[in-house]
Formats: C-alpha cells, structure tokens, sequence
C-alpha cells in the first residue's frame, strides 16, 4: 500500500553490533549505556521513580559512525531495531510521510522494548509554518506526524526514538 513505511527491522540476531565494532566516541558510548541498561531491565528504573529520556540526537559529520553507535545500542541492548532514513517519509503525494510514520511507530509499539532510528533527520525539517503558499506540505505534515508521536509517547513505552543529522 501507498502509506505502508519502508521499515527495516533487525531482529535482534540480526543487528549483530555491540560497542566494541564502534571506535573511538567513547564519551558517546558512556552516555548511551543508561538507556541500554533500561531497554535490558526497564523495572529497575520504573521502581526507582527514574524517566528514560524519550530520544537521543546523534550530531557529526557524514561517516562519523552515528548509525553504527545506534545500531550498538539496540545490540547491546538485544532489541529490535527500527531503521528509516528522512527522505523516506517525503513523497510527492499529500499524506503519505504522515501515514508512514504512524505506521513506524505503531510497529515499534508492538515491538517494544525497541529503538527507532531516523537516519537524516534533517531531511523533514526545516522551520515549521514558513510555508508561503499558506497550506501545509507533505514536509509539514510528516513533521507534524512526527512530533504528535513523539509527544504522545509513555515516557515508559520501552520505545527509545534515536535520530542522526549532519547539520
């Protein structure tokens, strides 16, 4: 169907990556182990009163491994891992990036605990509501899709939304 999301899913044999394949950006590697240690034993962190944060931006220069550090995560973790790019939520027709990201995250709840990952945030952004024209573009509409998910999440779903960007 038009609206169904190309999605890739690494089951957890799949994704094969730990820390140890990422070099370097050990700082990195530190600050993401919490949020491996709640997708392994969320009720620890849930009977201590402690919040996940709902998304972790990765930030650097294309080749800076930030899809490999995201992918160790969920391997590290033995979670799924959900994988889109920006770009395949825009499409020329009206609706379909909205639809596509609603489908994302319902397969991600179904799948919980997981990780989506959105590669080339950047893609969907730019200032919300500068459009000239006055209506609001497929780019708008997914953005906005995006961010009623991301707002409507339990802070304890078990869904950690991660997302990289160059700029």
């Amino acid at each position: 169907s038009v609206g169904k999301a190309r999605v890739k899913i690494y089951a957890e044999k799949e994704v094969g990556v730990t820390f140890e394949d990422v070099a370097g950006i050990d700082e990195a590697k530190t600050e993401l182990q919490e949020i491996v240690e709640f997708l392994k034993t969320p009720e620890k962190f849930q009977k201590l009163g402690g919040r996940i944060p709902k998304g972790v931006l990765l930030l650097g220069a294309p080749g800076t491994g930030k899809t490999l550090l995201a992918r160790a995560v969920a391997g590290e973790a033995g979670v799924p891992f959900f994988s889109m790019s920006g770009s395949d939520f825009v499409e020329m027709f009206v609706g379909v990036g909205a639809a596509r990201v609603r489908d994302l995250f319902g397969q991600a709840k179904e799948h919980a605990p997981c990780i989506i990952f959105i590669d080339e945030l950047d893609a969907l952004g730019k200032a919300r509501g500068l459009n000239p024209v006055g209506g609001h573009d497929e780019r708008e509409q997914t953005l906005n899709q995006l961010l009623v998910e991301m707002d409507g999440f339990e802070p304890n779903s078990g869904v950690i939304i991660m997302a990289a960007t160059n700029r």
